[in-house]
């Protein structure tokens, strides 16, 4: 196969960036898109050009640091699929794919298609944890949990921090992201102890570091790699509430007793 790709180049975080076109040859259909920009980096180096700057790690769609704008979709035109696991049969011999990095106020260009998304970092920092002494792994039914609360707490683990729901999403709203992370430990009674402190904590830093506001577009669950549901944003706005309802209540108790 023969691919022409157009490719966002960008120096630095303060350079004007553009689109550069390349033609890459000798691409095979079972490659990864990875491999394929690999593939273009080779040929870069080989003339004496700078290289493709892109992030990327597992390569086996776990650890979510792959994330390109493929073509104008994060991570590409198949569903629940991240740029690693994209595979170049997908596309026809000939094809043209623009590549873009991710696009946010939150996700600022480092180079090329590189982002910063310790944004991301700075908002689990901010109640992404629990304090209760876990210990050792109890006995499977030392803490009954039921079934389908187990299925949903897990389902918003999977949530990999790529950061596609911020790209996809036309207010670059990172409330998917928040959703899963607040959701994921507010189901389970491990969580319960900072369950209220932690939802106001993380909406209040993913609000300081310039994500916009979610609108329910929902284009956030149709990008995201793992399919994570829009429902875990009502859940987050629930307990949000609750959190700052909390919050209130003591601030009230605290002047009363002044």
């Amino acid at each position: 196969m023969k691919i022409e790709v157009k490719i966002w180049r960008q120096a630095g975080p303060t350079e004007p960036g553009a689109l550069a076109t390349y033609t890459v040859d000798d691409v095979l259909p079972d490659m990864s898109f990875l491999e394929m920009l690999d593939g273009l980096n080779e040929q870069l180096v080989a003339r004496g050009e700078r290289p493709v700057e892109f992030d990327s790690d597992c390569r086996e769609g776990i650890c979510g640091t792959c994330g390109l704008v493929i073509n104008g979709a994060a991570h590409g035109p198949q569903q629940a699929c991240t740029s690693c696991e994209l595979r170049m049969r997908h596309f026809d011999d000939g094809a043209t794919i623009t590549v873009e990095p991710f696009r946010a106020r939150g996700f600022p260009v480092v180079r090329d298609l590189v982002v910063d998304r310790s944004a991301f970092d700075r908002i689990m920092q901010q109640g992404g944890y629990i304090s209760v002494n876990t210990g050792s792994a109890p006995d499977a039914n030392a803490m009954p949990i039921a079934k389908e609360v187990a299925d949903r707490a897990m389902d918003a683990a999977a949530c990999i921090g790529c950061g596609a729901c911020v790209a996809a999403c036309p207010n670059g709203s990172a409330s998917l992201f928040v959703g899963a992370k607040v959701a994921q430990l507010a189901l389970l009674p491990q969580g319960d102890a900072e369950r209220k402190r932690r939802a106001v904590a993380m909406v209040q830093q993913m609000d300081a570091e310039g994500f916009g506001n979610c609108s329910n577009h929902a284009e956030c669950e149709a990008a995201c790699p793992k399919s994570i549901s829009v429902d875990h944003i009502a859940r987050l706005r629930s307990e949000y509430r609750k959190g700052a309802w909390a919050a209130l209540r003591r601030n009230e108790k605290r002047n009363d007793q002044r």
